[in-house]
């Protein structure tokens, strides 16, 4: 699904009205109707309830008027609350006002009332309270200040009412950019949008806002949005389905490469044994585990199906920058490397992973300490000729950018897609709502995933998973991807029989039934 921002969507209708030749009121009146269409499928039976319409002076507010003249039509009964003058409304949306006021003399259940400032809105409370439904068309996708005023009052009262609301577009008082909440935000039970869905939307907390999202075709041709190139996408089930070929029937292990995996360190073999069986489950023909030779005997039988390889290690019995020959010699003849689980970040180790980073022959996914080594110098990306994946979370990203979590997470799009793009790397941000970021700018907002994943060891997994794909013969940009949404899926498949308490290995073994939902 294609995501835009307020100004591409501008853009559409402006182009749409002024290059294709469209009125803008024909836009206005497909948007009400189709609005419509999913308010009454959603609230139905819609002709029992006492409708509120909550207009704003914009063209939010004219397409309000759209969806209150058809329901008066219908013999709804529809209050409709103007916030500001009737003689402020101009455009499109004084046409329909227009409309509306005709309308209302002939249905003597209906009303229209002007609410210029807070004094008349505390005087029309309690009528607006008396309703079964309220419909928000105050403001629209183009807010990026906090509300004010006493539309601040109007929304907190709307909140607070406990009465269902269907916003239009976008409820008020969202970041249509960002999900960003304004200072305070429409809680909407269903919402429609025009054209497509708005970054708003899917993006936390926006999202929590939204409610059900339907989206409306209001007739915007294809030629003109497209040329808005949009970049920002939430992937669905068809998307990830065609990231995948059918294996034929001659296939043979060697037919589905062979991944690499350097990672444990003392107190952390556990971490490595996740990564290299989760690189098996996800259908690598095959995997090697390189670790500090003196771990081999306590990691070896966490790894049936991974070979493993002993390593030179540091007193410490972490991998030793003495390894990198043998390392650069084993990674030759494979087809995806995966660094960091566990790996440490003892100063020897962090002197290979530079090595690494640089001389990799092959697409490279970095995790964990690998990212933790990386930080001390993250202009070494540059000198990597290999396409590399960074799978940090929000601490480790911090630690990418010298900044704190707290920073990563008020941001977590921007600054994703900025390094992504600065570094030419692709950048897998993980957290609630993972991002996939290209260095062409575009992003994948993953909507798998569940808070039951929020347990040690699961980005293990992740690496593991995208490295497997890597081996398959995916590109850089649908391994991470894949992964990113079938491990998210896993997730979600365990959390049907229990919301917390499954772990990192759960998941390994749930693998398999994600992939079958994608290549059947």
């Amino acid at each position: 699904m294609i995501l835009v921002t307020a100004n591409q969507m501008q853009q559409m209708d402006h182009n749409t009205i002024t290059k294709f030749g469209i009125p803008g009121r024909v836009l206005m009146e497909n948007a009400g109707r189709g609005a419509l269409e999913t308010l009454v499928a959603h609230f139905d039976p819609i002709q029992d309830k006492r409708v509120a319409i909550l207009i704003g002076r914009g063209n939010n507010g004219g397409d309000g008027f759209v969806i209150g003249r058809y329901l008066m039509e219908m013999g709804v009964a529809v209050r409709f609350f103007l916030l500001g003058n009737a003689d402020r409304v101009s455009g499109d949306a004084r046409a329909n006002m227009t409309l509306v006021q005709t309308l209302l003399a002939e249905h003597p259940e209906s009303e229209f009332l002007e609410i210029s400032d807070a004094a008349a809105f505390y005087r029309c409370r309690t009528k607006l309270l008396h309703h079964d439904l309220m419909v928000d068309a105050i403001l629209g996708t183009g807010l990026n200040a906090d509300v004010r005023g006493y539309y601040r009052d109007v929304i907190e009262t709307v909140n607070r009412s406990g009465i269902p609301v269907f916003s239009v577009d976008i409820p008020s008082g969202l970041d249509s950019d960002t999900g960003r909440v304004c200072g305070v935000a429409i809680q909407a039970e269903a919402t429609a949008t025009f054209g497509f869905a708005k970054a708003g939307h899917v993006l936390y907390p926006g999202n929590l806002h939204t409610g059900d999202l339907e989206i409306i075709d209001i007739g915007i041709p294809g030629h003109i949005a497209m040329a808005q190139e949009p970049d920002l996408f939430l992937p669905e089930d068809e998307d990830v389905a065609a990231l995948f070929s059918p294996r034929t029937f001659a296939s043979h292990k060697g037919s589905f490469g062979h991944a690499l995996i350097l990672a444990g360190s003392p107190g952390k073999t556990g971490a490595a044994a996740l990564c290299a069986n989760a690189a098996a489950r996800s259908g690598a023909g095959l995997v090697t585990l390189g670790l500090p030779e003196p771990l081999m005997p306590v990691v070896e039988p966490m790894v049936l199906a991974p070979m493993t390889a002993g390593l030179p290690a540091t007193p410490g019995n972490a991998l030793s920058i003495t390894g990198h020959r043998k390392i650069l010699s084993l990674v030759a003849d494979k087809n995806a490397l995966a660094l960091g689980p566990g790996m440490g970040t003892a100063p020897e180790t962090e002197e290979l992973m530079a090595i690494l980073v640089k001389d990799s022959p092959v697409p490279t996914v970095i995790d964990a300490d690998g990212l933790n080594c990386l930080a001390r110098d993250v202009s070494i990306l540059k000198q990597a000729t290999a396409p590399m994946i960074l799978t940090p979370h929000p601490g480790e990203m911090a630690r990418l950018t010298g900044t704190s979590t707290a920073d990563i997470q008020a941001d977590r799009l921007g600054i994703a897609r900025d390094f992504s793009r600065d570094h030419g790397v692709i950048l897998v941000l993980k957290g609630a709502q993972t991002l996939v970021c290209c260095p062409d700018g575009a992003v994948f907002i993953c909507p798998t995933g569940n808070p039951g994943m929020a347990s040690g060891g699961m980005g293990d997994v992740l690496t593991g998973m995208i490295t497997g794909f890597l081996s398959q013969g995916l590109s850089p940009e649908s391994a991470a991807l894949a992964g990113a949404f079938i491990h998210g899926r896993c997730g979600d498949i365990l959390a049907q029989a229990t919301p917390v308490g499954f772990l990192a290995g759960d998941l390994i073994q749930t693998i398999p039934d994600a992939l079958a939902e994608y290549l059947a």
